[in-house]
């Protein structure tokens, strides 16, 4: 009998759990989406005279990434003039509706009123290039608008990324990003790598990388990234076909340790001087190396710049 009871009781509570019950409607055509268009379009355009007579009086825009939930948000004149900010202030300034993305209007049928009677919501992308600094508004921006029955805009909740405003204020002021040497212990690592590679002895080219580390190399496929194994096979490859006379450096490495992120990098720039071994051509290969150092001095990470095609 228990066994029944508590049957029926999981029965029951699925069937409470399952039931449906609608709100109202949700559309992909309405007057609500028009009003939003010809605001978006008017706010892009600096056109505050068309912004303004589609909001209320009272209208109020939030925040809502960043904002307190006790803001009162900004009013209509505030919010005009911030339109006017990202339109004085942005090169090439857009806001277009994301890829594969539709706007949509809500009418939901609990406690519908007429200063609450539809809400569309936007998935768009904001673009534009700062006019001072340069720096490049790329970012989605969600909102969620309120209109009144009289199809007037009565509140915005904005949800976008604060970065760019931190961005764009940073780039105002003169910071050091840490320390360049043209001497240091980690250049002395390089070149004996280079000297290791130039008399194509691999084990010690090697042996200042850490086991891990990742080989890059423009002239991958795809920019393919290569284990320790596959670029060491690639490098046989070279020497098999090619005689190394030389690795000419070009002017100085540089190496570079970042504050931000506690990171560094040494800069280098080299000819290397080959004879290919089928015809017996001369070839200089232009190159340039950034390698990422860690804590303990071992190479981490390798890019390669050059042209590959004059090998062929």
């Amino acid at each position: 009998m228990k066994k029944i009871i508590a049957i029926l009781l999981m029965f029951s509570s699925a069937m409470v759990f399952g039931q449906k019950k609608e709100n109202g409607k949700i559309y992909i055509e309405h007057p609500a989406i028009n009003v939003v268009a010809d605001f978006t379009k008017a706010m892009v355009n600096g056109d505050t005279t068309a912004m303004k007579s589609l909001m209320t009086d009272d209208f109020r825009a939030f925040n809502a990434v960043t904002a307190s939930p006790y803001t009162k948000g900004t009013d209509k004149a505030a919010y005009l003039r911030n339109a006017m900010f990202w339109k004085e202030n942005l090169d090439y300034y857009s806001i277009e509706t994301m890829r594969g993305s539709y706007p949509d209007a809500f009418e939901y049928a609990k406690d519908p009123s007429d200063n609450n009677a539809v809400t569309v919501e936007s998935w768009d992308i904001l673009k534009g290039v700062h006019k001072k600094t340069g720096v490049k508004a790329d970012m989605l921006l969600h909102r969620s608008f309120t209109l009144t029955k009289g199809n007037k805009i009565r509140r915005v909740m904005n949800y976008m990324n604060p970065e760019f405003g931190s961005d764009v204020r940073a780039a105002f002021s003169t910071r050091k990003n840490g320390t360049i040497y043209n001497e240091h212990e980690h250049i002395n690592t390089l070149r004996l790598i280079m000297a290791a590679f130039e008399h194509n002895d691999l084990d010690k080219y090697y042996s200042f990388f850490h086991p891990k580390a990742s080989f890059n190399d423009i002239n991958n496929p795809d920019f393919k990234v290569y284990t320790m194994e596959q670029n060491r096979e690639k490098l046989e490859g070279l020497f098999e076909g090619y005689e190394v006379h030389g690795m000419e450096q070009v002017g100085y490495p540089d190496y570079m340790h970042y504050e931000m992120g506690d990171s560094g990098v040494l800069y280098s720039w080299w000819n290397l001087h080959v004879t290919r071994k089928s015809d017996k051509k001369d070839i200089k290969v232009p190159m340039h190396f950034q390698h990422n150092v860690d804590d303990e001095g071992k190479i981490v990470n390798i890019i390669a710049y050059y042209n590959g095609t004059l090998f062929n």
